[in-house]
């Protein structure tokens, strides 16, 4: 069993990346930040996604890289605290360059809602409470 995740994503201007995630409230683990990549912590000491610059992260695979403005390769999805948290991140993506791609779906039990940030990663956010969910 692990005991730590790294998520990574290819971007084309990693400082713009950056700032877009400090927009929303995250941080960097500035050990693991430098020039090419981005270490942002999700998780304090166990989830992280690394933001790599496109010509860094083509070195870690030989296929090529997807356009995640025209094609999915990953949804990240986040649990966050309440219903409230999930449309303020949603306000702050949109605020910071980001857009969103699906409407807000309530099913009683879970809230959801998505944006897609400034290269076209697709990022789901939910709130869930599992005392409402349909037996």
């Amino acid at each position: 069993m692990t005991s730590k995740i790294f998520i990574n994503l290819p971007v084309k201007n990693l400082q713009n990346s950056m700032d877009f995630f400090k927009a929303l409230g995250f941080s960097f683990n500035m050990q693991f930040t430098d020039e090419k990549a981005g270490c942002m912590v999700i998780k304090e000491g166990s989830i992280f996604a690394m933001l790599l610059e496109e010509d860094y992260f083509a070195t870690f695979t030989k296929k090529p890289i997807a356009d995640a403005t025209k094609t999915t390769e990953v949804l990240i999805a986040l649990d966050l605290p309440s219903k409230a948290a999930v449309d303020e991140m949603v306000k702050n993506a949109v605020e910071a360059g980001g857009s969103t791609y699906m409407e807000a779906a309530d099913h009683g039990w879970m809230y959801q809602h998505s944006f897609a940030d400034l290269d076209g990663h697709q990022w789901e956010l939910a709130y869930m409470d599992e005392s409402k969910i349909p037996q």
